[in-house]
């Protein structure tokens, strides 16, 4: 582990930062992280710093580092001195430029939405509990899941913070086992004022809880044994079982290269059809077999486990058609929010995460027509070669809307070492103007 130090170039005196780096890269810390080891042993404790840090006489008064442009000027250059101990202390914030740190998901989802929500899914995640807890100035919350189990356990606990929470009688909680595609309907349900006012905050949360992965007999998980169902809506009539033993080779192909992005779908999809004239696949068991043996010598047993992951992913969005309702319903959640009001997306694989980002710039510029159906997308405006937008460095502005996040926000280092399943998680946000 190696230190360097860099210029802050924030004051008109040269400002000398410590930082610590690992392959020649500068590691990206926190406020609490950083260090300004060039100001007198007190001004940390001037704002609000617990740690004293200790003098410096070697930086104390000018500068004897060497700016980094002068780094090749010769032997004769005067150097920095040596690094100080790796103590981390609070940076100064008038002397030196704070590091960029990405920011964190749930601080992030929390800061973008309003004061009306409508999680789409109110499952048991803690997602929703968050919003609820630190937002004291709701006025109505609506949860929306299409999985009864997950609903279920949700209406329990977001009861429960009813009855303790002192503000049960001035705002209303309402969850519905409903498809986030129809929020129109379910909106104008509750309220018809819902409609015509709108909703300050809409969070769409993608994700899978981890009761429907650990649960073998819904079908989703590659380490256990259950059956080959993957429904998110019990009710429905189409399962994983029905696309493996009856559907035509050509689709089941389709559905792996365009829904798994799998690169050996050809032989995947000849060892299925080729199990129909034994019996064919009947549960999760038999399918991580048949992708095993398929995949054998290919990276060891992490490298079969990711081949039917991308399988298992590839079946489950084909069963609930999650693609196609992704994009119907961000269509329809922004027409049901009011002027001003914000739509954040959490996608967890890029299939996701690319239509949230194509419906996202195709709704600030297209026409003025709202949906006139659940789950329409109404008019679609002229196409324009970008002169309509004006880009920045972190927004994209159109006629209709403006996207706050031009790229996505991704979960730190700290959190994806307390929750590892966060890791591939993407945070986008869409303002309607």
């Amino acid at each position: 582990m190696a230190f360097a130090s860099r210029w802050s170039g924030a004051c008109q005196r040269r400002c000398c930062l410590r930082c610590q780096g690992k392959s020649r890269e500068e590691e990206r810390y926190s406020q609490e992280q950083r260090v300004c080891i060039c100001g007198p042993s007190d001004q940390a404790d001037a704002f609000g710093s617990r740690l004293r840090p200790e003098p410096l006489p070697a930086l104390r008064g000018s500068h004897r580092g060497l700016h980094p442009r002068a780094r090749h000027a010769g032997r004769g250059a005067r150097r920095l001195p040596p690094p100080p101990p790796p103590l981390l202390r609070r940076l100064h914030p008038r002397c030196c430029r704070p590091l960029r740190r990405r920011p964190s998901l749930p601080p992030s989802s929390l800061f973008f939405l309003a004061f009306l929500f409508y999680p789409r899914s109110c499952g048991v995640r803690s997602i929703s509990q968050q919003i609820i807890e630190a937002h004291r100035e709701l006025e109505l919350y609506v949860g929306l899941d299409v999985d009864p189990v997950a609903h279920d356990k949700a209406r329990a606990r977001i009861e429960d913070l009813l009855n303790d929470d002192p503000r049960a009688g001035s705002w209303k909680a309402y969850t519905h086992v409903r498809n986030f595609k129809y929020i129109k309907s379910v909106l104008g349900g509750i309220d018809e004022n819902l409609l015509e006012g709108g909703v300050d905050g809409i969070l769409m949360d993608l994700g899978m809880s981890s009761m429907q992965v650990s649960n073998s007999d819904r079908g989703f998980s590659v380490l256990g044994d259950g059956a080959l169902d993957m429904r998110m809506n019990p009710q429905a009539s189409l399962k994983a079982e029905d696309i493996l033993n009856c559907w035509p080779d050509i689709e089941v192909g389709r559905i792996l290269r365009d829904y798994g992005e799998e690169s050996n779908w050809r032989l995947l999809q000849k060892q299925i059809v080729d199990a129909r004239a034994d019996g064919g696949l009947h549960s999760t068991g038999q399918l991580v077999d048949l992708v095993r043996s398929t995949s054998a010598g290919s990276g060891g047993r992490r490298g079969w486990i990711k081949t039917a992951a991308r399988v298992f992913q590839a079946l489950r969005i084909a069963v609930n058609d999650e693609l196609q309702t992704l994009e119907d319903a961000i269509y329809a959640c922004f027409d049901c929010l009011s002027f001003g009001g914000r739509l954040v997306v959490i996608s967890f694989h890029s299939l996701e995460d690319r239509i949230v980002k194509r419906t996202f710039l195709d709704i600030i510029d297209r026409g003025e027509g709202d949906l006139s159906a659940e789950g329409g997308k109404g008019q679609s405006g002229d196409e324009t070669d970008g002169g309509g937008e004006t880009w920045s460095r972190h927004r994209v502005q159109g006629r209709h809307g403006t996207v706050l996040t031009k790229r996505p926000i991704t979960p730190s280092k700290e959190e994806e070492i307390l929750n590892r399943r966060c890791r591939s998680a993407k945070l986008r946000v869409i303002q309607k103007l």
